[in-house]
């Protein structure tokens, strides 16, 4: 039996018949989708053409369901950046000038330099609320980590984006404000000093202090103090970088813990 253009029969495990569509352009053979009937398999195909063959340059804010009723979104941007930008790419990116567009959605759209671009190639993001994930070695890896933004960090505090645009994650729009946990920076009469709290059902200062790692070794002390009282909240400790064994255990060791801590007791 011969079937429409672009369409192709399969079977699923259980019998079940279903279409699929594909199309070859620049012979590369593109994967369109899979479909219950033969007509919206054939029809995701014609959309597909309307892109390729058609002498109007379509990019991703052309996308609409009158025009391209079948066609998933996420391939009409694949499509749109092969055919202008002479590049196939299976994750929804479209390429700009100096940097590129990933689609969550025709209206979530990230940006990012192209030095991401193999990574994000091969890597589907995810959304769930303000955290961007990938899948990477069987877990749901933050894509902010890549950046330099800690698990926990607080905007604004933490890090910022230089632009103020959120879903601008190239190099030079994050700004790290602070590595470490549980620390701020406080600046007062053009003085700055480092504010180390922990929160244990609110927050709790530990102290303020000159230099940002005694600040950070003090987190760190509270978190190994808390632990001995049978805490199990999984606290990330602090990574002091630049300072040895002997100079930090001389830090640690010359920090007390304030009242409100040592006096919490059985958790």
């Amino acid at each position: 039996m011969k079937l429409l253009p672009g369409v192709y029969m399969a079977v699923k495990k259980d019998g079940t018949v279903y279409y699929r569509s594909s199309i070859t352009y620049k012979n590369k053979h593109i994967s369109l989708g899979s479909f219950a009937s033969e007509n919206e398999a054939h029809q995701c195909y014609k959309d597909a053409l309307k892109i390729i063959e058609n002498d109007e340059v379509f990019t991703p804010d052309d996308y609409n369901k009158k025009d391209f009723p079948l066609l998933d979104f996420h391939k009409f941007v694949s499509l749109c950046n092969y055919k202008n930008n002479g590049l196939y790419i299976k994750t929804p990116i479209y390429m700009r000038v100096n940097f590129f567009n990933y689609y969550l959605s025709q209206d979530d759209v990230l940006i990012f330099d192209v030095d991401d671009l193999f990574y994000y190639s091969n890597h589907s993001i995810m959304r769930r609320g303000s955290h961007l994930f990938v899948a990477e070695y069987g877990m749901q890896t933050n894509i902010a980590s890549r950046y330099g933004i800690r698990n926990f960090a607080r905007p604004g505090i933490d890090f910022r984006y230089v632009n103020g645009d959120t879903h601008d994650y190239r190099y030079s729009n994050i700004e790290i404000l602070n590595t470490y946990q549980g620390v701020t920076a406080e600046t007062k009469s053009e003085t700055t000093r480092y504010a180390s709290r922990i929160h244990i059902n609110g927050n709790y200062l530990i102290g303020r202090y000159d230099y940002i790692e005694e600040a950070a070794i003090s987190y760190n002390k509270a978190v190994d103090y808390l632990k001995t009282l049978g805490c199990t909240k999984n606290f990330v400790k602090n990574y002091i970088d630049g300072i040895d064994s002997k100079k930090y255990k001389e830090i640690y060791d010359s920090i007390s813990l304030p009242k409100s801590i040592l006096n919490l007791g059985e958790l």
